[in-house]
């Protein structure tokens, strides 16, 4: 690849990234004149138009986005084969950039962060937490770390761990409204409702036997929230029912300060996974938060209350 041509593509991705050509031509050295030559440059050997220009912001053409798509990754392979040849000669190091969600990131996969770094002190992270699923291409992710698998060809999937979600709630607010046995009891119950970018996670979903129920919560009676880790300080609090993974909810299960309300009818569930971009080419530095994970994962599934029963494995 010419040299020229490598720059045009930093150029690129780096206007897309910060929407203004003078800001990206300023980080890489360049006047406003000679970005703006270089990127018509680019657009004349690619026959295609890469950016609607407004007098505020540059937007991306669909052109534009399918370039972007495949600068990223050979940019990012270009980054990861220097990472690649440093870390052969001074040991893993580079920047991880992980995506989980809020209340598992803050918690038990902080820790791990913290554990897995002081093993490797040359690395650096970037951890994004949200509720709602990341773009591991637009968001510039190495690992995603989610519950069920996705559904993206173009995404590497490793199941680290069985997992569950369960209605749990504290103590004080089932002493309070009482604790139900059946998914009929839930009717008149008061919930703690995660909202996410695909709307509101308000109905539940329950199996015995091979026999189904579900429970939609009316949510003007409902407390929302987009952050797990807010709905978890709601249920300690006493505000009402909220649905949680195991492993966001393990360390108030085990200290009781949350209880698990129906455990027999909690449904099969496809996992806890790393995602990863599909490469013919993945960093040290990945290689080895994978298998560090998938052995703290192992570790923490063997004891209560992680351990997931085996007809949901």
């Amino acid at each position: 690849m010419a040299t020229d041509r490598l720059g045009d593509m930093r150029l690129f991705a780096e206007a897309a990234a910060s929407g203004s050509l003078s800001a990206a031509g300023r980080k890489l050295g360049l006047s406003p004149a000679a970005a703006s030559a270089r990127l018509f440059k680019l657009e004349a050997a690619l026959h295609s138009k890469l950016f609607d220009r407004t007098t505020r912001r540059l937007r991306l053409t669909e052109e534009g986005r399918i370039y972007l798509q495949h600068c990223t990754l050979a940019l990012q392979a270009i980054a990861d084969g220097e990472a690649a040849l440093q870390a052969s000669q001074s040991g893993v190091c580079g920047k991880l950039r992980l995506s989980a969600s809020a209340d598992f990131g803050r918690n038990l996969l902080n820790q791990w962060i913290e554990e897995f770094c002081a093993e490797h002190p040359r690395l650096q992270i970037a951890l994004t937490l949200s509720d709602s699923l990341s773009n591991l291409l637009q968001d510039d992710l190495d690992i995603a770390i989610r519950f069920g698998a996705p559904r993206e060809e173009t995404l590497i999937a490793r199941r680290l761990a069985a997992s569950r979600r369960v209605l749990c709630a504290s103590p004080a607010y089932l002493a309070q409204y009482g604790e139900p046995r059946t998914p009929a009891d839930l009717t008149g119950h008061r919930f703690i409702v995660l909202v996410t970018a695909a709307g509101p996670l308000n109905t539940f979903h329950f199996s015995l036997d091979g026999q189904a129920w579900s429970h939609t919560v009316p949510l003007e009676s409902a407390w929302e929230t987009n952050d797990g880790a807010l709905a978890r300080q709601w249920a300690l609090a006493g505000h009402g029912i909220a649905r949680k993974t195991i492993w966001d909810a393990a360390d108030d299960i085990r200290r009781g300060r949350l209880k698990v309300i129906l455990p027999d009818f909690t449904p099969h569930e496809a996992g806890i996974y790393a995602v990863f971009r599909r490469s013919p080419y993945q960093p040290p530095r990945v290689r080895l938060l994978l298998d560090f994970l998938i052995a703290r994962f192992a570790a923490a599934s063997q004891s209560p209350p992680f351990h997931v029963p085996p007809q949901d494995e």
